[in-house]
């Protein structure tokens, strides 16, 4: 199977703007950004989605809130807000297999969305 972009960009063979890096989590901006400040998170153990995730692996929820905690911080959204967004599955918008969470912010942003 061919590896998803987020893979290749684990990988290094995809260039990306990282903003913040560890054993288990990679975070970049989104090349197409719905919000001035839009970073995706990606655990680098391929999970196809949220409910692909194993109990034995449900770790990957922690670490990926962690970073995400993290970079709102470097950020400096900590302190005006931010949303923090997963889509599962084609009709939740998902246009990437591969397990991931959108941090957006630097502007208000209305509910609901979508």
């Amino acid at each position: 199977m061919a590896k998803t972009i987020f893979e290749r960009i684990i990988d290094r063979e995809v260039p990306a703007d990282i903003v913040y890096e560890d054993e288990h989590i990679l975070a970049f901006r989104d090349i197409s950004p719905q919000a001035p400040i839009h970073i995706l998170l990606i655990p680098k153990k391929h999970h196809a989605r949220h409910v692909a995730v194993p109990l034995e692996d449900h770790s990957v929820f922690s670490q990926l809130l962690a970073a995400a905690q993290r970079v709102s911080r470097q950020l400096q959204l900590d302190k005006t807000g931010y949303r923090l967004v997963i889509n599962n599955g084609p009709d939740g918008g998902e246009t990437v297999p591969h397990l991931h969470l959108h941090l957006l912010g630097g502007r208000h942003l209305s509910w609901p969305p979508g």
